[in-house]
């Protein structure tokens, strides 16, 4: 019974507010549905250091575009078209997507297709699947889930690093291509909400693309961990969540290669250091 009432509590939380966003909203939301069902002993002095480390991410990612380094528009542009006349026409990738899949003229107004719908879906998927992961595996077994949480805030705070020093514009920005990220989700009336780390957006936070990052870790952290050969599929992830960030106009390619190569790296770095921890 406190189950049902906890979904329609959250059911009507999202239809009347927004689904639950930033981490630590829906790790809030995570943590009632394990007290309700009397397994949350220790869920914040364990979470804690790492909700610490997420909303130090968060507000700072929102500095990050306040410094005196300027914008950088052309970089990523080159290597897009160079890329885009390897297999295409020469025009960048984002610009070739929208000009095939999204209609003429691409506007966010338009009517989306339900390609729109799913790629939106693998977009959003992204402000989730590292939380949900990390309540997952907190719950069935705390090794797994502080050698998660660690890569993962990890990642974060590369990526940060990055918005400092290297803060780059987004096809929307440099291009002028069209951002068409929410439409087909706004279509059906689904709103994301962030309901405790508000606002603190960064328009230039695009090097390294840390959507595409962040679907790669999950994908290489599964893969590293599962034994069943169809744990492989899972680098599907970080494809399709590439493909996504392409069409929309949110990221060029070269933000996605280098936000993937960095989840490697993390992936081999902490490998190394777990293994130097082992017992002889």
């Amino acid at each position: 019974m406190r189950l049902a009432l906890y979904v329609v509590a959250l059911v009507l939380w999202s239809a009347l507010i927004g689904i639950p966003n930033d981490p630590v909203g829906i790790l809030l939301w995570g943590w009632l549905a394990l007290v309700l069902v009397g397994r949350h002993q220790g869920f914040w002095r364990d979470w804690r250091p790492y909700v610490a480390g997420l909303v130090g991410y968060w507000f700072l990612r929102g500095l990050a575009d306040q410094t005196f380094l300027d914008t950088h528009f052309d970089y990523t542009v080159r290597f897009d078209r160079w890329l885009g006349g390897l297999v295409g026409d020469g025009r960048t990738p984002t610009e070739q997507l929208q000009d095939a899949w999204c209609g003429t003229p691409c506007l966010k107004s338009g009517d989306p297709h339900w390609w729109d719908l799913a790629l939106n879906t693998v977009y959003a998927s992204h402000f989730y699947v590292a939380v949900l992961l990390g309540l997952v595996l907190w719950v069935r077994d705390k090794d797994t889930w502080r050698a998660w949480v660690n890569r993962w805030l990890t990642l974060l705070l590369v990526g940060l690093t990055g918005y400092f020093l290297i803060p780059t514009a987004p096809p929307w920005m440099g291009i002028g291509a069209a951002r068409i990220t929410s439409r087909a989700w706004n279509d059906i009336g689904l709103e994301r909400q962030n309901i405790v780390l508000l606002g603190m957006s960064n328009q230039v936070a695009a090097m390294p693309s840390l959507h595409c990052g962040i679907a790669a870790l999950v994908a290489f952290f599964a893969v590293s961990r599962l034994r069943s050969p169809l744990r492989w599929l899972l680098l599907l992830y970080p494809v399709a969540m590439g493909l996504a960030l392409c069409y929309f106009g949110e990221h060029y390619v070269l933000d996605e290669v280098v936000g993937v190569a960095l989840a490697g790296a993390v992936m081999v770095v902490w490998a190394r250091r777990d293994r130097t921890r082992e017992p002889a």
